[in-house]
């Protein structure tokens, strides 16, 4: 468990230059080792033909596919025990079947998405939030899920560097043995050391964090089964490497645990491009290109695509069903066109109207991921897929001059409106699905393999139900346009420009980095092309972020406009509101006060019931851009689940009216400041907001 300090002035704090630019060096790293990926990759493929790797696959007998999908399931049973003893640790009863597929969704997503949602944290809390557990046994669950994979990944390295120094990629043949031996007790030492710590410590304060350690036997048990969990996986791709090549599995454990350990440090989905180039450098001397892609592709298969695809349509087949539902409570509404009083009191919610709610997070996170392995997937098109657009008919000429670079510029486009789904942005979504549908399009023409297309089609698919996930404005639609917001877009059609200009000018083709990397062009024209998709990728990012949060102001008529709507609260408290903030469809309102550093939200949002989830999000967008810490007093249970998919504890509150249950809802460190802060605003004896 770790718990850190929070900022308790008023005043919001802003990190040093330096730390913001630690906070960016870990992307910058991802970069490099992306682009040092990339041109290992071509190195080793540019003499290879889709046909070489067809011709490997069909060498993979029917009986090591069936050990193939045998030690996937093995993997992710295995890792189902991760959430397993995380719920036992924090003391807490639920069946195996739930940790199970907890697990199951949180680390399909961790090894689709990088090292940046290693955690699954997203959804766990929502999943774990449904089903009972309050947001402190959740993160708990959450450090102890990650400390229990370093743990295997610290055994397993340090075996690895103590009996196999030489096999380790690169590293292995520039520095000395004894020193990588060296490092490798360090690590077994660090190990042991935590398994034994829990004999004398209950708990661990290091500097600003506090950490909850595991009795000996627990900490024992999670280092046995993640690096039993590490191996597993590991074994999915050595039965797929041909007999006899004098490869042990020792060795392809190191090569396996290095190439992987280099895809989380690059922070790129699955490692994507990082893995496979560590991977085809340690691989080379053993086998030809043709193989080692093969193996990969498997591999890529059984272990990443085949269960994220699962997962999302687990998950969308549930939405669906809930939709259904939603369809079905509102025949038991009364008729929209009768005028009457509007409603007073708590909600009295369907429980799947709340699920729906705490699903959009995950939904968004799967939608993440999912584009931005087909943007990795376009980039790398060309040697993954080089067909020569049989189907192309009459614009054959045409498309074969432009098809494959136009849908890796797509790709690009496509992983910088990753992180507008991520923030989640209306105008992300909605170009993303033309751009996932054009793409699947051309890619029919390309011919060849029809996988590549319904990859495409499957995620435009998954995604396209969600749109009330994406509730935020672009900056570029919802405000005045000033002057960074011209300049970003003047920056963003001179890199189209430069980028149609500087196209491939035969039927030879190829993707922009293929163009820019190969091509007989020098001097500054060759690199042109590059530096255009880096400048068109930043300023995709800065156009399609979120526009700032309008405010409705709390005069007589945003006063009259808040008590008109059900479920309005008629008491707001000592203080009048700072202001009211709207949902998404302008149906739903939410007073809000600024007291110290909390931005506070009075009740829950008062409207219509589907608007008012976006509402509650707007107010920590809003806490998030002032630097406060987003709190909600007095709010039903009916929505407890959203508060806490926002990461927040719910407290209960004890009123004079026991009839009505209300809660608290904030981070667990400042429910006490919280509590005094409201009760002593109440006993100053201020005037009431007005009714």
């Amino acid at each position: 468990m770790f718990l850190k300090r929070q900022n308790t002035s008023g005043t919001p704090r802003i990190p040093p230059g330096w730390q913001r630019l630690l906070r960016h060096l870990p992307h910058a790293l991802g970069l490099g080792l992306m682009i040092a990926a990339i041109l290992v990759v071509q190195h080793q493929v540019r003499d290879l033909h889709w046909d070489d790797i067809l011709a490997a696959l069909r060498t993979i007998p029917t009986t090591t596919l069936v050990l193939g999908v045998g030690c996937t399931l093995l993997s992710y049973f295995i890792l189902s025990f991760y959430d397993c003893l995380a719920v036992v640790q924090v003391g807490r009863r639920m069946s195996f079947r739930r940790t199970a597929f907890a697990s199951f969704c949180s680390y399909v997503l961790s090894h689709n998405l990088g090292f940046a949602a290693i955690s699954g944290a997203a959804v766990r809390f929502r999943l774990y939030g449904n089903w009972g557990l309050g947001t402190f046994d959740i993160a708990q669950i959450i450090a102890f899920c990650s400390a229990t994979y370093l743990l295997g990944a610290g055994a397993l390295v340090g075996a690895v560097l103590v009996l196999e120094p030489g096999a380790i990629p690169v590293l292995g043949a520039r520095i000395p043995h004894a020193l990588l031996s060296a490092v490798g007790v360090a690590m077994w030492i660090g190990v042991v050391g935590y398994i034994l710590l829990g004999l004398r410590l209950a708990s661990l304060r290091l500097w600003r964090y506090t950490v909850a350690l595991p009795r000996p036997g627990m900490a024992l048990a999670q280092t046995l089964v993640a690096a039993t969990e590490v191996a597993a996986t590991a074994g999915i791709a050595y039965i797929f490497l041909p007999g006899g090549i004098g490869l042990g599995y020792g060795v392809f454990l190191a090569i396996y645990i290095a190439s992987y350990t280099a895809g989380l440090v690059a922070s790129v989905p699955g490692g994507l491009g990082v893995f496979d180039g560590a991977m085809m450098l340690a691989l080379s001397p053993y086998l030809p290109p043709s193989q080692i892609v093969s193996t990969i592709l498997v591999f890529r298969l059984f272990y990443y695509i085949i269960p994220l695809f699962l997962a999302g349509l687990m998950f969308a087949g549930h939405e669906l069903f809930l939709r259904g539902d939603a369809v079905l409570a509102r025949k038991d509404r009364p008729g929209a066109g009768a005028p009457r009083e509007p409603l007073r009191g708590p909600r009295n919610a369907r429980p799947s109207h709340v699920i729906r709610e705490s699903e959009a997070d995950f939904s968004v996170v799967v939608a993440t991921g999912a584009v931005s392995i087909c943007g990795a997937l376009l980039i790398a098109l060309t040697i993954l897929d080089p067909a020569s657009w049989t189907r192309a008919g009459g614009l054959h000429h045409l498309v074969g001059v432009a098809g494959d670079y136009l849908l890796s510029l797509i790709g690009v486009a496509l992983i910088g409106l990753a992180v507008g789904l991520s923030q989640r942005v209306t105008l992300a979504w909605k170009v993303t699905l033309a751009l996932l549908i054009g793409a699947a399009a051309l890619t029919l023409l390309r011919g060849a393999s029809p996988a590549v297309p319904g990859i495409l089609a499957l995620v435009a698919i998954l995604i396209a139900p969600f749109r009330s996930s994406y509730y935020r404005h672009a900056r570029i639609l919802s405000e005045p346009l000033a002057f960074p917001t011209i300049l970003s877009l003047v920056l963003l059609i001179g890199c189209v420009l430069v980028l149609a200009c500087s196209g491939p000018q035969d039927e030879v083709g190829g993707s922009w980095w293929e163009v820019m990397l190969f091509t007989s062009t020098h001097g500054v024209a060759r690199w042109t092309v590059g530096l255009a998709v880096v400048l068109g990728l930043v300023m995709i990012g800065r156009l399609i972020r979120p526009g700032r949060i309008a405010i409705e102001a709390w005069d007589e008529a945003g006063r009259a406009h808040y008590h008109a709507l059900d479920h309005a609260l008629d008491d707001l408290g000592p203080l009048a509101p700072a202001g009211l903030l709207p949902g998404e469809a302008g149906a739903a309102l939410l007073p809000f006060l600024r007291v110290g550093p909390y931005l506070i939200g009075l009740g829950d949002p008062a409207g219509a019931w589907d608007d008012c989830a976006s509402a509650i999000w707007w107010l920590r967008d809003l806490a998030v851009q002032e630097g406060r810490q987003p709190v909600f007093w007095r709010v039903g249970p009916s929505m407890l689940d959203v508060y806490n998919d926002l990461g927040l504890t719910s407290w209960p509150i004890q009123e004079g009216d026991e009839t009505r249950q209300s809660f608290l809802c904030c981070l667990p460190q400042s429910v006490a400041d919280v509590r005094a802060t409201m009760h002593g605003l109440a006993a100053d004896g201020m005037p009431p907001a007005a009714p």
